[in-house]
Parts: structure tokens; sequence; C-alpha cells
């Protein structure tokens, strides 16, 4: 029998730790000194709270006297401003005088040219003239039978009339124009595109008559080609009536039609007239300013009589002939009477110019093909064939259901808004306007009393010789630029088809011309911080600018005006949000001019002062005319 086997031995339990006893457990609190930490604790969060509160009391304190010292600051800034802002309005009064002296001078030379075309005698009528245009009219109406020729050569001479009739309404001030002028003008140029395309018709139907004699000797029909540089006209006359002449193309021109079957047998002529000259646009809507009958005595006596210099001007009698002024270099802005105190200014609110102008929207819409085209009297897309556009070689090809008259249309507004724009100086007495859009980037240059297209980005495959480095007037550069497809000039409908950023016509107005009178030495230029200021206030960066460099970021510095006051911005374009905080160490200003000139050395000011009058006029238009401030 096998031993037992012997029992492990059992393991030893460890000893049991006694837990510890908190001094508070051992000993039990009484009821006097459960009391006495209360009343402890009690007295420690009243401590905590009047320190809490003391210190709030403190920083309030603090903050209240902050807040006061800088009110009693803003308040003392305020009244400096207040204190000069006679001297300085009176004293840009004396310097937009220089807007008075040119509308002087360019009267003037609106005079001498009627006397120069009186003198000369050569003929020719004067379209501003309501008799002698007439009667030129009905004396070219009464000639019948006329040639091709003669009528191409005939149409030079109204083309010249029609162009001195829409730069006498655009180029005449407001307030040189009476409402009947306006129509006589607009009427004479309705009539003048009328009778030159009716000329046309007849010289042709003339032309067709003679077809036998002008037949192609390879097809047996009449081929032919007139031209000149502002008309070409394509004709060609079915002869011969051969049915597989159906594809006829006018020489190596790459213009040409093919004939449906039933028409290749036919008596049929197709003449395809092409123009460089807009007859179908509608004219423009010419806005008269409303005026009061301080505006009537100002703007008659302001050229003639001069403020002594020792003279006390009031400020109300000021600030109506500063605001008078402005309405002789706009014919965008209405103007009313603020009955209160007699000044002259400017109202139109964005509601009151978007009533007037969906109401014109229905008269100018493009009604001006003529009945007889019995179309409904509006543009089509429908009815093209095979529509195909070659980008290279920039060539439309094309078939239609019918014979219609066709265009080429651009969207008004294709470049706007701008994405930025900069008006740099390039020496005295000259400048360059630098606007970005999204397809193009445009310099035009000003110098003196003359503007240039310089510089379009737009590919070196279009051909733009007829505009480029060409010397003119304002004027006859925005027709130009407009008619090759650059519009940069917004219309009175404008802010229809564009998002604007709206701002108050009389601030607008105000900047563009303290902006043209520092032209020659500061550079100007757009701020993204322009659109959060809202209407009543404009937000744009400038920096002097004395030699031929671009403007380092550094160096540029943010202003803003509402007209009444002006103030440096303590922000840059690249801060995180909008603020109107005025920079350190600066102050408000009455005007625009004097606020810039705080910072600006003595060189700059005396190339300010030695500015010509006429540069800076051409330069308070170009902006007017693109009106930067509110397209960007």
């Amino acid at each position: 029998m096998a031993p037992k086997a012997k029992k492990a031995p059992k393991a030893k339990k460890p000893p049991k730790t006694k837990k510890a006893v908190s001094p508070e457990k051992k000993k039990k609190l009484s009821r006097i000194e459960r009391l006495k930490q209360q009343q402890e604790e009690e007295e420690r969060k009243l401590k905590e709270e009047e320190e809490a509160r003391l210190k709030a009391e403190r920083e309030a304190a603090e903050k209240l006297e902050k807040q006061q010292a800088k009110a009693r600051k803003w308040q003392a800034l305020i009244e400096k401003a207040e204190s000069r802002k006679n001297d300085e309005l009176e004293e840009l009064y004396l310097l937009e005088k220089c807007f008075l002296d040119a509308e002087k001078v360019k009267k003037e030379v609106r005079v001498f040219s009627k006397w120069k075309h009186y003198i000369d005698c050569d003929g020719t009528p004067d379209p501003c003239i309501t008799p002698e245009i007439n009667t030129y009219i009905s004396l070219w109406k009464e000639k019948t039978n006329e040639n091709i020729d003669t009528v191409m050569k005939e149409s030079k001479l109204v083309l010249s009339l029609i162009e001195k009739l829409e730069l006498a309404l655009l180029d005449t001030p407001p307030h040189e124009l009476t409402q009947k002028q306006i129509e006589q003008y607009q009427g004479s140029i309705l009539e003048l595109r009328e009778l030159l395309h009716l000329k046309f018709s007849e010289a042709t139907e003339t032309l067709l008559k003679e077809a036998s004699s002008l037949v192609d000797t390879d097809s047996g029909n009449m081929e032919k080609i007139i031209k000149d540089e502002n008309v070409t006209l394509y004709i060609w006359a079915n002869l011969k009536k051969n049915p597989k002449y159906k594809r006829i193309k006018f020489g190596d021109t790459g213009v040409g039609f093919e004939l449906p079957k039933a028409l290749a047998t036919s008596d049929i002529a197709v003449r395809i007239f092409h123009t460089n000259y807009d007859h179908i646009s509608p004219l423009p809507v010419i806005l008269k300013p409303v005026k009061s009958e301080i505006t009537d005595t100002i703007i008659e006596d302001s050229a003639e009589k001069e403020t002594a210099k020792d003279e006390e001007v009031p400020q109300a009698s000021l600030e109506e002939v500063v605001q008078n002024q402005e309405l002789m270099t706009s014919s965008i802005f209405e103007m009313d009477t603020k009955t209160e105190s007699s000044l002259v200014i400017f109202k139109k609110s964005m509601s009151s110019i978007r009533d007037y102008a969906e109401m014109k929207k229905e008269e100018s819409e493009v009604k001006s093909v003529s009945d007889s085209f019995s179309v409904g009297n509006s543009w089509r897309t429908d009815g093209f064939v095979s529509l195909y556009y070659d980008m290279p070689e920039r060539t439309i090809s094309f078939s239609l259901e019918s014979v219609f008259p066709v265009t080429l249309i651009q969207d008004t507004h294709v470049h706007m808004p701008y994405e930025s724009w900069e008006l740099k100086p390039i020496d005295l007495n000259e400048a360059v306007l630098n606007i970005t859009t999204a397809y193009i980037d445009i310099d035009i240059q000003i110098k003196d009393n003359q503007c240039m297209l310089t510089s379009v980005e737009l590919g070196d495959e279009y051909d733009l010789s007829h505009l480029l480095g060409k010397w003119m007037n304002i004027t006859n550069l925005i027709i130009a630029m407009k008619e090759t497809g650059f519009n940069i000039f917004p219309s009175e409908h404008s802010h229809i088809y564009v998002a604007v950023n709206y701002k108050d016509p009389l601030v607008e107005m105000k900047c563009y011309r303290q902006m043209a009178l520092m032209a020659s030495a500061y550079s100007f230029g757009w701020s993204r911080w322009n659109k959060d200021s809202g209407p009543g206030k404009i937000v744009f960066k400038a920096s002097e600018f004395l030699d031929k460099r671009y403007v380092a970021e550094s160096k540029w510095f943010l202003f803003m005006f509402d007209g009444e006051r002006a103030q440096k911005l303590k922000i840059n374009e690249y801060s995180e949000e909008f603020s109107e905080e005025l920079d350190d160490d600066t102050e408000f200003h009455s005007t625009l001019y004097h606020m810039i000139k705080d910072f600006t050395s003595e060189a700059a000011l005396k190339k300010i002062m030695d500015t010509d009058y006429l540069f800076i006029d051409v330069v308070c238009k170009l902006l007017l005319s693109t009106r930067v401030l509110t397209f960007a």
C-alpha cells in the first residue's frame, strides 16, 4: 500500500492592514467648530467676491478712462479739423478753379471751330445748325440715279457730320445744351443714318440695272466687290441662271453664300453690305441735370468773376460754388436743392437710378432695325445653320434659313466689373491709368490734354494698329475704344447688368476731382476694403510717386473719404477685417487733398502745384468715364 502524500502546508494569510483613520474621524467635530469653519469659508468667498468686484470696477474704470480719452482725442481732432475747414475748402476751391479754366478753354475751342468752319466756306454744312443740316438732307434726298462711287464719296461727309453731332452731344457741358438742341442733334443723326442707308440701296439698284455690262467672264454672272475704309459691298446677280452655280464666293475674301436649288435658276441678286461704322445701335440717353436758380447764376458768372483773395468767403456760398463746379464736368448726376441751407447737392438714390434706367431700357432695346426688316424690331439668335467659329483664324461661318440683317454683338458689359485699377504718374502732366478686367489689361496714357491707348494685353494676333499709339482727345478715344470692343465706360444702365459697388455720386465725384489734382505726383489704386466701407465712404490706396519704378506694397497707404472728412486708416490691404480706426499720429481733414498733403514731400507738392489745368481736367474726365471707384 502506497504511503499517503503529505498535505502541502497552508499559506499564511497576510496580516490585515488597518485602514488609516483621518484625524477628523478620530475626533468628531463639535457643533461650534463646524459653525466656525463654515463662517471662515463664507468670509473667504466674500473676500474673493469683493476682490473680483474691485478688479472689475478697476478694469471698467480703466476701460471707461481709455474710452473717454479716446473720445476726447477724437473730439479734439474733429474740432481741429472743423477749425481749419473753411481755410481748406477755400484753398481747394482756388485749386479747383482749374476745372472752370479748362471749360473756358474748351468753349473757346468750340467757338473757334465754328468760326473756322464759317470762314472756310467749303460748302459743307454745320450739322449743329438746324437749317443747314436740314437743307443738306433735303437736297441729297432729291438727287436720283446716283452711282455707287458718288454715294461712297458722299458717305464720308455724312459720317463726318454724324461724328460731329455725336461729339457735340458728348463734349458739350450739359448746361450749354437745351433739351431742344439734344433732340435736334439726335434727330439729325438718325436722319443721316437712314438717308445714307437709303442712298446705298438706291445706288445698288442703279448698279444692278447695268449688271449685263459687268458680267464675270468665268461664271457669266455679275460679281462685284466695292470697298473703301468705311464700307464693303459684295454684289452678285444671277444672269446666267446656271443651276450648277449654287455656291458663290467673292474672290479670296472668304465671304460667300449658297443658293437654295429653287433660287438657282431664278432672277435674283444678292448684296452683302458690311460697314465699319455703327448705323444700327440706339442713341445714348442724354441726362439733363435739374438745376436750381443758384446753379444758373453761378454757371453764368463763375467763369468771369474772380473771388478776391482778401475777401472772406462764407461757408455756404463756398460750398455752393464748389458743388456747382461739379455740375460742369459731369452729365451723369442729377442735381437738386437742399431747402434747409440752400446748398446745391447731388441727390440720386440707387432706387431712383434703377427706376429711371428700367424705364429707358424698354425704350433703348435694340429697336433701331427698321420695320422693313418686318422681325419684331429686335435681334434674334435662331435661324442659323451650321454655325462655326474658327478661333485661330478668327473667322465665323454659318448659313441662314432666310435672308436677314446679321450682326455680331458683344456684351456691352463684358469687361465690367473691373478686377483692379491704378492711376500712376509718369512725369509732370503725364500719367497712365491701368484697368484690369477678366479678359484684358488696358493702359491709357494721359499727356497734357490728350489721351492714348498704349497697351492692351490681348495677344499678338489682334491688329490694333488703328487704335494703339494714337493721340486723341478723350471723347474720341472713348468712342474709338467702344467701337473696337474695349468698353470700360459705364452707361446710365450699367448698374442693372453689373454687380456694382454703389457709392454716393457726390462723394465719388469729389474723389475723382481731388485725385486729378494730385495725379502728377501721386499714384492711386484699388483697395479690397472699398466694398466694405458702405455707399457713403470710399476707400482707396495712395502713394507718393516721383520716380518711374513701381510702388512697393509697404509704400501704399489706405485713405477713407466721405465727402466731408478724410482720414488715413490704420489697416492695410492684408488686415484680417475692415476697421475705420485712425492711423497713429494722424488727423482728420475736410478734403482729400489736404489729408494726403500731410504725407507729401516738398518735391511732390511742387509738382502738384505746377500741374497744368488741362491735364487735371482730362484725368478727372477719364476717371469719371470709367468710374473705377464704383465699377471695381
